[in-house]
């Protein structure tokens, strides 16, 4: 199952988020608050208070999938933002799912060349 393709986008949900909601509530939280298509494809992930639990709301052809991932011991570092919604990479977000701050990791950037004439 590969939920990254070349067009996926991964939208974190800021602040916190209450985990007893499931599909419905979250995807009616993704179109109403958010103001995004909840059926498009993309990832939408949560994140409860005490920073132990994200879930990852995502449609996959002909119904919704819901992903949780709960800590044990550990906190999720999760974004501390005024914005309601941000917006990462596949790379950012596996680094979020192993512990690292998606933030503060950078890597090499982007390299592009150009042919002068």
């Amino acid at each position: 199952m590969n939920l990254l393709g070349s067009q996926t986008r991964v939208w974190l949900v800021l602040g916190s988020t209450d985990m007893r909601k499931a599909i419905n509530g979250l995807s009616l939280m993704v179109a109403d608050r958010l103001g995004h298509d909840a059926f498009s494809g993309h990832l939408f992930a949560f994140c409860n208070r005490g920073r132990t639990i994200i879930k990852i709301l995502y449609w996959d052809r002909n119904g919704f999938c819901l992903w949780q991932k709960r800590l044990e011991k550990h906190r999720f570092t999760w974004p501390e933002s005024e914005a309601e919604v941000m917006e990462l990479g596949a790379r950012e977000l596996t680094w979020l799912l192993d512990g690292l701050d998606p933030l503060q990791a950078r890597g090499h950037p982007k390299l592009g060349y150009s042919t002068l004439f």
